[in-house]
């Protein structure tokens, strides 16, 4: 009689949510626990999520519905400064976090990073660093890894937290698309549930990716300060323009074996992505820092000068590899790893140039059809790694992109669909 009575407060809820009424923290709780306990069903979880397609939240029922989708799963507590960083995705081939989380950990600093799967990408960063170790783990699993490490790269999925989101994620993903409410509430609620107390988003805008204008990018940022107040939480966000994924690969084995070159410092290493991810480390660092004592801020500015040296000196020195191979072996994988060993699917086409030129603009929202066509991020090993990027010279017959599957008839069926869906322009 009660869960009736539960359900029918959350359909009451929905309806009067279509009609474009503001819902109460009880209305929108009772949503959420419908949800999350899987007594809504998938229509009417997709009436509800559509709904924030078109009309939107005011900034009080984001709260309320990030503060519902907290409460209505479990949460983890750590002690002290608890770091964290997120994109809001979308910029295929630029996996910052396995290179940020050792960087934040070799520092001295508590980073569980709870990860999302892929929704409109190639591969999410679960979906990547499912490809060194395991990435579904129990409370107290959890809590164990970042007692040895001081961080983990984990499926926020994997177990109670904010269980609302992960059956919103499954409905919305067919669509491959998702609300800029929706993004906002998915990444604060893990945050909150996470005990994160100190973070950095990553908020990219471009032609190709999740958010297209710089207005768009600053609409979506003050909304994160104000949830971020609201929970008491120290935030900064991070606005670029994103022409093109940082990294070459794209997928989840290619993704990783770029990220491992990074900390390796291998040659081949991917520059842009270095940099991207010292950039995002070294704003962390600094948001700690200033939660930090007296003692701590004058050894880093005597020892680095600044929080990007500190970053730095922590890559270019081995610390952070050698803090991601603890990481990998406290989550069950194996700590013998090399960048090299990871290779992509055997099946492999060259989409070659048919003219010389300059490469003008690379759409990744074409990239991410055709990967995903490929078979990412289910099939790890394929992807597709971008060969010339954004103002390199071509050269007719020269290689633009590669094509990386595990299935003989994937890899014809993305040949098929490339002349449809171009990667690379250039004149």
């Amino acid at each position: 009689m009660e869960e009736k009575k539960h359900a029918n407060e959350a359909l009451d809820a929905i309806r009067k949510r279509l009609v474009g009424k503001k819902l109460s923290y009880k209305e929108i709780y009772s949503i959420m626990d419908a949800i999350a306990t899987k007594k809504l069903g998938d229509v009417l979880t997709t009436y509800f999520t559509a709904s924030s397609y078109s009309k939107g939240f005011t900034d009080q029922e984001l709260y309320f519905l990030t503060k519902a989708m907290v409460e209505t799963g479990e949460k983890l507590h750590f002690k002290g400064i608890v770091a964290d960083k997120h994109s809001i995705g979308g910029v295929p081939g630029t996996r910052t976090t396995l290179i940020v989380v050792p960087i934040i950990a070799s520092a001295g600093f508590t980073i569980p990073k709870s990860s999302s799967r892929a929704i409109t990408t190639p591969g999410g960063t679960a979906d990547v660093m499912e490809v060194l170790a395991p990435v579904e783990f129990d409370k107290e699993k959890i809590y164990d890894i970042v007692e040895k490490t001081n961080g983990c790269i984990v499926w926020g999925g994997s177990f109670n937290i904010a269980p609302a989101d992960d059956e919103i994620i499954r409905v919305e993903e067919p669509l491959l698309f998702e609300s800029y409410d929706k993004i906002l509430v998915s990444i604060m609620a893990k945050k909150v549930a996470f005990g994160s107390n100190h973070i950095v988003i990553d908020i990219p805008y471009g032609q190709s990716v999740k958010v297209h204008s710089l207005k768009d990018a600053e609409l979506i940022r003050e909304k994160f300060i104000l949830l971020a107040k609201r929970f008491s939480m120290h935030i900064r966000c991070l606005i670029h323009k994103t022409d093109q994924p940082s990294g070459r690969g794209l997928g989840p084995v290619l993704e990783a074996r770029e990220a491992l070159r990074v900390l390796q410092q291998k040659p081949r290493r991917p520059l842009d992505l270095e940099v991207r991810a010292l950039n995002l480390a070294s704003n962390l660092l600094e948001l700690c820092l200033e939660n930090s004592s007296h003692t701590l801020k004058n050894q880093v500015k005597k020892n680095f000068g600044n929080c990007y040296g500190w970053a730095t000196n922590i890559l270019h020195s081995g610390e952070a590899f050698t803090k991601m191979k603890e990481i990998i072996k406290a989550q069950g994988g194996s700590s013998h790893i090399d960048s090299e060993s990871l290779k992509p699917g055997k099946y492999t086409y060259a989409v070659k140039a048919k003219k010389s030129g300059t490469v003008k603009m690379i759409n990744s929202k074409n990239a991410t059809i055709l990967a995903r066509i490929l078979g990412a991020p289910s099939q790890k090993k394929s992807g597709i790694y971008l060969e010339k990027k954004i103002g390199e010279k071509v050269e007719k017959q020269d290689p633009l992109y590669t094509m990386y599957a595990q299935k003989e008839y994937l890899l014809k069926e993305a040949r098929e669909s490339s002349e449809n869906f171009p990667v690379i322009m250039y004149y």
